[in-house]
């Protein structure tokens, strides 16, 4: 699976030494929360749209006493389309910046039609997207930041033969409010964030919904999956 493997940092800072156990939890040693477990449980139990596979990788040390990530790639056919990071954190004592337990922290890329990718608007819109797909499915979060980023890349010498590319990257977390024995609805953060990944993929939406819903078109020239 080819998702990103950006870095991604949420300005947790440094904590202890950390061990993954056997089902890709990553823990300072101590015995991982019954939130924690139920939050990750959450995740591998979601219900997602066919087009988005979805895989747990290593989860980045450093970031918070506990995490747990998954990677994901839009796959249509044989071509993959999008494909993005989703970690979760969790700190049993709370965070000052997240202004909570736990946080979620993602990094979404695709390529674009250069058409799209010149669009002044593009970052706001790609950001709309973000805060859209958890709002479109109820969810409450809070302290959300990030960036939105694009870039081209032009061939010349021996790769000259080579269409020009742009790329458009989106970095962000947020902190899913937590709901009863507090554990937020990770699910449902998962499925939103599929919901982006779609989007950005430029794939429609998966049931019925907004007909003003701008979806990217489908990248130039897609990777064999």
């Amino acid at each position: 699976m080819a998702a990103a493997q950006g870095r991604l940092s949420d300005g947790a800072g440094g904590m202890d030494e950390q061990k993954e156990s056997e089902d890709g939890v990553l823990h300072t040693g101590e015995t991982v929360p019954p939130p924690f477990r139920a939050a990750v449980d959450a995740l591998r139990s979601a219900r997602l749209r066919p087009q988005v596979e979805v895989e747990a990788t290593r989860a980045p040390r450093r970031l918070a006493p506990f995490a747990y990530a998954l990677e994901a790639t839009v796959v249509d056919g044989e071509q993959d389309l999008a494909d993005g990071r989703l970690v979760l954190l969790h700190d049993p004592a709370g965070h000052e910046a997240w202004r909570g337990a736990f946080r979620l922290v993602t990094l979404v890329r695709a390529e674009l039609e250069a058409e799209m990718a010149a669009d002044p608007l593009l970052p706001e819109v790609c950001w709309s997207w973000l805060t859209g797909a958890l709002q479109a499915r109820g969810l409450a979060y809070g302290e959300p930041s990030g960036t939105v980023t694009r870039a081209s890349s032009h061939y010349f010498g021996g790769l000259s033969a080579r269409p020009a590319a742009s790329q458009i990257e989106i970095r962000a977390s947020w902190t899913p409010r937590e709901g009863l024995g507090g554990v937020p609805d990770t699910g449902a953060h998962l499925a939103s964030w599929c919901d982006l990944l779609a989007q950005v993929a430029g794939l429609p939406p998966a049931g019925p919904g907004d007909a003003s819903v701008v979806t990217l078109p489908q990248r130039r020239g897609p990777q064999s999956h």
